[in-house]
């Protein structure tokens, strides 16, 4: 089973790109983030005719995470439990929630498309909204791994945190910067002692995911690490192969993120007779 996730940064932008890509690379299921639509603005019919299913959590034109199947996608959640809230508050004095995260179960195989915050910059609420986004879905994760010890499971997606210092193409530029602060990369670390791990970076050591619009980053490779899939150790026992998909960010109105795959040692139903696609 063949496994991405990509930050797409507007799908109604990047349809046709994601779609053909979907179909070239043979992909059973991605994760994405950054839809930047509710569910009627979605275009599902492309999906549709290239064989996938669509869930999505959207709210408005901003985050939003969604899957693309061609599996059947099962125990559909969205959001997870305490999920912090951000904004102004309503007239109940709730802060309204923002569409971030989203569970489904492919093949028994329980995977979760994340969109953590920003964090904008150091001391800004929303950085302080992304610790305690980080925080509260850590005490999910370890309740979840204590009730499901066996079962696979990733957090896949734009964690907007870059763990390691060669994560940036130059650590001084973030000096004083999110993404790279101390208790950022501690609360990332929280995810590794519940024991989930990067699966990809064993296989892929180096390579970034994400590159700047501005000034040239990409052609000078001013990159950064921040898209991952973290898994349990029964998730990391399945993967056989991984790539950053670096060529994505090449051509015409790429997202600012290139896809991230795993393959899963995982055998699909009917897949003798999976028709070939040329």
């Amino acid at each position: 089973m063949r496994v991405a996730t990509w930050n797409v940064n507007s799908i109604r932008a990047r349809v046709g790109r994601v779609t053909d890509w979907l179909v070239r690379e043979d992909i059973d299921v991605l994760a994405m983030q950054e839809i930047k639509c509710k569910e009627s603005q979605f275009p599902l019919e492309p999906f549709t005719e290239a064989g996938y299913d669509v869930e999505l959590h959207g709210l408005n034109q901003w985050n939003g995470v969604a899957f693309a199947s061609r599996l059947p996608m099962e125990e559909l959640t969205v959001g997870f439990e305490g999920v912090p809230g951000f904004g102004k508050p309503g007239e109940n004095g709730v802060l309204p929630s923002e569409a971030r995260a989203l569970g489904v179960t492919v093949n028994g195989v329980r995977l979760w498309s994340l969109y953590v915050p920003n964090g904008r910059m150091l001391g800004d609420p929303h950085y302080d909204y992304k610790l305690a986004w980080l925080q509260q879905l850590a005490d999910d994760t370890r309740k979840w791994l204590a009730e499901h010890p066996d079962q696979p499971l990733a957090l896949m997606g734009d964690w907007n945190v870059a763990p390691l210092d060669s994560d940036v193409w130059d650590l001084s530029v973030f000096e004083g910067a999110t993404h790279v602060s101390p208790p950022e990369r501690a609360a990332f670390a929280e995810f590794e002692q519940l024991g989930l791990s990067d699966v990809v970076r064993p296989l892929v050591p180096t390579g970034y995911t994400y590159w700047d619009y501005k000034q040239l980053r990409f052609p000078r490779n001013e990159g950064m690490r921040i898209d991952f899939i973290m898994g349990s150790a029964p998730f990391a026992s399945l993967v056989t192969d991984a790539r950053i998909d670096r060529n994505e960010r090449k051509g015409d109105a790429p997202s600012d993120h290139v896809p991230v795959v795993v393959d899963l040692d995982l055998e699909l139903e009917g897949d003798d007779d999976k028709p070939m696609i040329w």
